[in-house]
């Protein structure tokens, strides 16, 4: 089984924590493509979707899917989306897409965090994937000399302006340990808008795709 076949179980097997009649939250990414290919088969049992980026929303619109703006929306019972890397505490790295500040206000909504992978995305210790963080562009540098202070290397990624307008510092060589308290910690750097650490809010339930078949976890 290829990687991306691996993703594809994954993204169809999310199917299963739909619920009829409700809108459903929509991340972005590859994996995510496949999901929003099976939200398409049963377009007509759900209301719509709210989604995490431009891309994903043109995915969904593509398939007649009805798209909703988050202000409009009261609750969303499930949030499906990927993991650049994610730890058996079920805490994330997203944002490789540019991506991870509307995912991650979308995931606060939720009442359930579905997050499907495949099997290389599982790790022990994250931060071998650089991480991301949204910065406002004139704190940019700013930022990056502040976050060098933590001990990572910052890149500026360059040529990539997020949905919202912002500019991304790709933060290498760090050694995730306490995820909860480094989301914390650079989040309160004047400038940035967010980091890609998902661990204050992680998934409550992680699809894994293998060459066996799908791996589920949490509730």
């Amino acid at each position: 089984m290829t990687q991306d076949e691996m993703k594809k179980a994954a993204g169809w097997a999310a199917l299963d924590y739909v619920t009829p009649g409700t809108i459903v939250g929509v991340g972005t990414g590859s994996t995510v493509n496949h999901f929003i290919d099976a939200l398409g088969s049963i377009k007509d049992q759900i209301l719509g979707a709210v989604s995490s980026s431009e891309a994903s929303t043109a995915r969904l619109e593509q398939l007649g899917i009805r798209i909703f703006d988050l202000n409009d929306v009261s609750e969303l019972a499930v949030y499906v989306d990927g993991a650049d890397e994610i730890d058996g505490s079920m805490a994330m790295i997203k944002g490789g897409g540019a991506a991870l500040t509307r995912e991650k206000i979308v995931a606060a909504v939720a009442d359930r965090f579905v997050c499907i992978v495949d099997g290389t995305k599982t790790v022990d210790v994250m931060g071998r994937f650089p991480l991301p963080v949204e910065v406002i562009p004139m704190a940019r540098e700013y930022v990056a000399r502040e976050l060098a202070k933590l001990g990572g290397k910052p890149v500026y990624r360059e040529g990539v302006i997020t949905d919202n307008g912002n500019h991304i510092l790709d933060v290498q060589g760090l050694q995730i340990t306490e995820p909860k308290a480094l989301e914390a910690r650079i989040n309160a750097i004047v400038g940035v808008v967010t980091n890609g650490l998902f661990a204050e809010r992680g998934a409550d339930v992680l699809l894994i795709g293998t060459p066996d078949g799908v791996v589920r976890k949490g509730a």
